[in-house]
């Protein structure tokens, strides 16, 4: 006789979508590395116009971010999302939709309310903890100097 839980776990598998562990790495893997390749794009040209690397190098991030904010309003960056998985949160372009899609979803709560609360839903954690990782980092590298 199988109990409540056996039962449960059993229509979970059941209705489960199946997903090929496999595919959605080489998807994740290509359009990770289509973004960074758009992003190496990007500086080299940065570079060839006679900037220096530092300053391409924050221009490129500025204008990834920037695109990923477009795709994120124009509702594409989430349709990418789903087919790449992974793949689309190659770090500066992911943080810019985590910070620019629940500020979208909740504008009509208020400039304060909505967009100022709600912003930091998703990417609060990620600060908070990215910051204090940072610190503790920080104190071990300057007692073991």
């Amino acid at each position: 006789m199988k109990t409540e839980k056996q039962k449960y776990a059993e229509l979970v598998k059941e209705m489960s979508p199946g997903s090929s562990v496999l595919t959605n790495c080489i998807k994740a893997f290509f359009v990770g590395g289509a973004i960074c390749a758009i992003a190496q794009v990007i500086q080299t040209l940065l570079l060839n116009r006679g900037l220096e690397r530092e300053d391409a190098g924050l221009y490129t991030a500025l204008i990834l971010v920037a695109v990923a904010i477009l795709l994120t309003a124009f509702g594409w960056y989430s349709k990418l999302g789903k087919f790449a998985g992974a793949g689309s949160i190659v770090p500066i372009t992911g943080f810019a939709n985590s910070m620019a899609a629940p500020a979208i979803e909740y504008k009509n709560e208020g400039l304060v309310l909505g967009v100022g609360a709600k912003m930091f839903i998703v990417a609060g954690p990620v600060l908070v903890y990215g910051l204090a990782t940072s610190v503790v980092v920080g104190l071990i590298y300057y007692f073991l100097r």
